[in-house]
């Protein structure tokens, strides 16, 4: 029988496999780094994408923050509005207070009694005068109590002299009635 020697075609069979081998593997190795390349970059553009989002929200919440120390600062100054309001309603409301307890007192006050002075602190005026007798100043503090004006009175003090007592009476003013249509 011939002899033939196949050892050499097996031998460049084997450094052809060896060969393709190494090219899939080198091919692998480059797409595979390809692959991660690609996902590294897409990490990146998601990363930036949303720090993007982050600095707009920062943003857009120091715009509101903004907004909501404006707001409050117009609502303290509201408040403050709306006092000054209501004690200038209260102040035109009370502007006629004093003429009308003057007109009051100078039609209640009998005969036989004298104011020296009166006194007004806050809400409570307090009346210093002279009477002929007790009996005028119960006739003066009655007249008090029924007159609009004024609140209930307390006789705080009276002194005996040789023709006349002298008295001090505290009252309250009465409350005041809103107008209507005003706050």
């Amino acid at each position: 029988m011939a002899r033939i020697n196949l050892l050499p075609w097996r031998e460049e069979l084997r450094e052809e496999r060896k060969k393709q081998f190494i090219m899939a593997t080198i091919a692998a190795v480059l797409v595979t780094g390809l692959l991660f390349y690609g996902a590294v970059l897409f990490m990146n553009s998601m990363l930036d994408e949303q720090n993007d989002r982050n600095r707009y929200l920062s943003t857009e919440i120091a715009a509101l923050d903004k907004e909501i120390k404006e707001i409050s600062t117009l609502e303290k100054e509201k408040t403050r509005l709306i006092a000054r309001m209501q004690v200038i309603q209260e102040l035109q409301q009370s502007r006629p207070k004093a003429v009308k307890i003057l007109d009051s007192l100078a039609r209640i006050v009998p005969e036989g009694v004298a104011l020296k002075k009166v006194t007004r602190q806050g809400d409570e005026l307090i009346f210093n005068g002279v009477a002929d007798s007790n009996a005028r100043v119960s006739v003066f503090m009655r007249q008090i109590d029924e007159n609009p004006e004024f609140g209930e009175s307390t006789l705080n003090v009276v002194q005996r002299s040789e023709n006349s007592k002298s008295f001090t009476i505290q009252v309250k003013e009465s409350k005041l009635k809103p107008v209507e249509g005003e706050l």
